[in-house]
């Protein structure tokens, strides 16, 4: 006579940790891409934009910069030789 499996429905602590891992990493990859998504043009006072380079970091040579003078993520003009606290390199 052969015995049938019952199935627990008890959850190791190996399982519940590595589905809790699972869990936030979803989480967190998801988040990221609704925020990214949902993010608009800020103003430039938010970012705190000067029209003077800062250094070698201007909006010419950041990878937001649209040329000739738009931001991805500023709203309105900007010059190519300003700068924000957001410049990201090209």
């Amino acid at each position: 006579m052969t015995e049938a499996r019952i199935w627990s429905t008890d959850v190791s602590r190996r399982c519940l940790l590595r589905r809790a891992a699972c869990a936030a990493g979803a989480v967190t990859i998801l988040g990221t891409g609704i925020n990214a998504a949902m993010a608009g043009k800020m103003p430039p006072s938010a970012v705190g934009y000067q029209g003077s380079p800062k250094g070698v970091q201007s909006c010419g040579n950041c990878r937001l910069f649209v040329r000739p003078n738009t931001c991805r993520s500023v709203e309105g003009a900007v010059s190519p030789s300003g700068w924000c606290r957001i410049w990201v390199t090209a």
